[in-house]
């Protein structure tokens, strides 16, 4: 049996939660009435997920999730509190915790989470427990082929895919724009049951509102000016097999409505139609916001998200897989020759330290635009750091200097440096120089005497 612990000042809640729970014949709960006890009995007893209160006389909520976190305490947490606090709830999900209730919660709505986190916890635990997290112990590492990396965490993440691919829950993804979410969505359904069929891919940033429920719904003939004929929408091109939503965030509040209707029903309505139409498909979703936090600010419907986040991945941006970048870079090295027939051989060693050093915001998309632009400006057989665009030489030449294995300068010999450089693009005109550097014009003269810079 799964153990919850219940946090709360309220004897009364503490007893409602405890029978409701203990009905399921699932969880095993033990209640605590008094905060100050709660750091022992986190100690002394492996819970599988919290309860937990927010305002409490002798120790808060929030000091209870600081202290989960700062002591690594293996739990999951779900945040029940009677007053409404958008800055209190993104404390919370900051230091861990997984939902933010408020009282009096939904029992079907609490019971959904609980059972969501928990078998989302357990399919983690059973990816950690595999004897190797080697790419060649996977069953289906055929479907992870278009996914270059050789990081064990993005290794240990196709596991725990190959397990939650096999249901047919929706899958909610998380990660930052260009960091690959469309390469795991085509990865489970390469694995499911739905093989077979329909792989379908939207974006739902690229559509404005009105256009968006005609191209998902589709549309009856004369349901608005200019549908000159019926047009099937994306549901009934992906029917029986996947439909991948991109930037799920994006969507207005009344098309969250119409597509929770299909999550939970099956049907839907095309535009200009009252007939209902059944389809057979699974979502995988995928954004690059926070949608917790979304929820709070009334952006995104809960009711949604819990089923849209059956089972969810995390991707992890490049800047955390710093491994994979000569990788990465080999392979866009390649595929832009072939591209524009060039027979660049390599990367130069400096190009590939600041390729190594940059931290990549637009993540595996912008290194593969980077070498993309190089290697189309590049003439010679080796791939150099003048060919990278200016943009990405210009924000990491700084970081190039502090982390190369170069002797690091004295402050005079950076001074040096950086009045020459100015000195130089200014084409000798000191007072413009002196305005770019900040000192007056006969400071500027000094120093230039003093370094000979003339």
């Amino acid at each position: 049996m799964k153990k919850i612990l219940a946090i709360d000042d309220d004897q009364a809640v503490l007893n409602y939660l405890n029978i409701m729970l203990l009905q399921t014949g699932i969880y095993q709960v033990t209640t605590l009435v008094n905060s100050s006890k709660a750091f022992q009995e986190l100690k002394n007893n492996n819970y599988d997920l919290l309860l937990l209160d927010m305002d409490m006389p002798d120790v808060s909520g929030l000091e209870i999730l600081k202290h989960i976190r700062e002591k690594n305490i293996d739990i999951e947490t779900i945040v029940l509190t009677g007053v409404e606090d958008v800055e209190l709830a993104v404390s919370a999900m900051k230091l861990g915790a997984f939902d933010y209730l408020t009282k009096p919660v939904d029992n079907k709505q609490l019971l959904t989470i609980i059972s969501t986190i928990l078998e989302n916890r357990k399919t983690r635990r059973d990816v950690t427990a595999e004897t190797s997290v080697s790419i060649e112990n996977l069953k289906f590492k055929e479907a992870f082929a278009d996914i270059i990396t050789q990081n064990e965490d993005m290794i240990k993440m196709f596991h725990m895919v190959e397990k939650i691919a096999q249901s047919d829950n929706s899958i909610l993804i998380w990660g930052e724009s260009g960091s690959g979410k469309e390469l795991i969505a085509k990865a489970i359904h390469r694995i499911s049951k739905r093989r077979n069929e329909s792989f379908v891919a939207v974006n739902a940033g690229t559509f404005a509102n009105e256009l968006f429920s005609s191209e998902f719904f589709g549309h009856n003939k004369g349901a608005f000016t200019g549908a000159t004929d019926a047009k099937k929408g994306f549901l009934e091109e992906a029917d029986h097999g996947t439909l991948f939503l991109d930037e799920i965030g994006e969507l207005a509040l009344p098309i969250q409505v119409k597509l929770l209707r299909v999550l939970q029903e099956g049907e839907f309505f095309r535009l200009g139609s009252t007939k209902h139409q059944k389809v057979d498909v699974r979502i995988i979703a995928a954004t690059n916001k926070d949608l917790l936090v979304e929820m709070k600010k009334g952006n995104f419907r809960k009711d949604l998200f819990y089923r849209l986040n059956m089972s969810s991945v995390y991707l992890f941006p490049l800047r955390e897989r710093k491994g994979d970048i000569p990788l990465l870079c080999q392979h866009f090295l390649t595929k832009f020759n072939e591209q524009n027939q060039k027979n660049i051989q390599k990367i130069s060693d400096p190009a590939m330290r600041m390729l190594n050093q940059y931290d990549y915001p637009g993540n595996i998309r912008e290194l593969m635009n980077v070498i993309n632009s190089a290697v189309i400006i590049e003439t010679a057989s080796e791939l150099n750091k003048k060919s990278l665009p200016h943009y990405f030489l210009e924000n990491s030449s700084l970081k190039e200097e502090l982390d190369s294995d170069v002797k690091l300068k004295t402050l005079s010999e950076m001074e040096k440096e950086q009045i020459r450089k100015v000195f130089l693009y200014t084409k000798g005109n000191k007072s413009k120089a002196a305005k770019i550097l900040g000192i007056s014009r006969v400071n500027l003269i000094a120093k230039i005497k003093k370094y000979q810079l003339e």
